[in-house]
């Protein structure tokens, strides 16, 4: 399959944290004192993502924005290229309200319209350079970026055997190489790159409907994150042992990930120069570390893009 045979589609993840709402909609679920702000913080990033997307990705056919019942208030809705996908038009009803992003991401695929040669972004995920198609896919088989990661295993087990706290995320990551081990007796030593990853959606679709449709049944139904999640790096093995994906060693020239509780983002960037970017937030920034990032992005992506009012 050749560039010219394929379109390819760009979907967001996106909320608004600091929307009232929103924020009592998910309060009514949630344990006060969990602290996972840095999750669903609003810091304006998805403006400039598409500011970077518009500018360096110019090939992308249609771009999907998927919300909890959200609209980004600079987002002109009328744009041919841009439709907002309400949660409820692919998550079941009875699994209704999700604040889990690996829950979410397993129904993206049910999306109307979507392209069968897809990017997932979230909405902290940056271009920092034009990059073709083939940068995503080659032939029409999936590029997957991955972090080379040996000692995954044995990291893991050093740290349960210290009896150390293995976050939530971790354990996602833990739990679908150890399910992949055990359905294809293959295991993969790689993490995902915390940046724009390049699938194809029947890929999503066999895993979630027919290959693990019984290990992931609970998956979907994790309101916040769990013990139990089961990460889409899943999607990625299954791509790879049916030869659908082409497994590539990122570095830090490729794919950059700045934490926003270090705030060197300007130094990274200067230092690094890399094609990708995430700004990472998290339970260890404060509202003084996210105020340094909306005026670092303008200054890097100045230009309004054709999907603003």
């Amino acid at each position: 399959m050749g560039v010219k045979d394929f379109s390819v589609d760009l979907v967001y993840m996106w909320v608004d944290g600091n929307d009232p709402a929103w924020l009592a909609k998910k309060q009514r679920f949630m344990d006060e004192k969990t602290n996972i702000a840095g999750r669903f913080q609003d810091n304006q990033e998805l403006k400039y993502s598409l500011r970077s997307a518009e500018k360096h990705l110019p090939w992308i056919r249609k771009i999907f924005i998927v919300t909890d019942g959200q609209t980004p208030s600079f987002l002109d809705v009328s744009h041919p290229k841009i439709e907002v996908i309400d949660h409820s038009q692919i998550i079941p009803k009875e699994n209704l309200p999700l604040f889990n992003s690996i829950s979410i991401e397993y129904n993206i695929y049910k999306i109307p319209g979507l392209s069968e040669h897809f990017l997932l972004a979230n909405d902290d995920t940056f271009v920092n350079a034009d990059l073709p198609t083939s940068f995503f896919f080659q032939d029409g088989i999936p590029v997957m970026r991955m972090v080379y990661n040996p000692f995954m295993e044995f990291k893991l087990k050093l740290k349960k055997a210290l009896k150390l706290r293995v976050n939530t995320h971790r354990l996602a990551i833990e739990n679908a190489y150890k399910l992949f081990k055990k359905k294809f007796n293959v295991f993969y030593p790689i993490s995902q790159h915390h940046n724009i990853d390049a699938y194809l959606k029947s890929d999503f679709k066999a895993a979630v409907e027919e290959v693990f449709k019984e290990e992931l049944a609970a998956v979907l139904s994790n309101r916040f994150r769990a013990k139990t999640d089961i990460q889409r790096v899943l999607v990625n093995y299954f791509g790879l042992v049916n030869k659908r994906g082409i497994l590539k060693y990122v570095g830090r020239k490729e794919s950059g990930r700045i934490r926003v509780h270090r705030t060197n983002y300007q130094e990274y960037i200067a230092k690094y120069n890399p094609q990708l970017f995430c700004i990472n937030d998290s339970e260890h920034a404060t509202d003084e570390h996210r105020a340094q990032v909306e005026p670092f992005l303008k200054k890097l992506f100045p230009v309004k893009s054709a999907f603003e009012k």
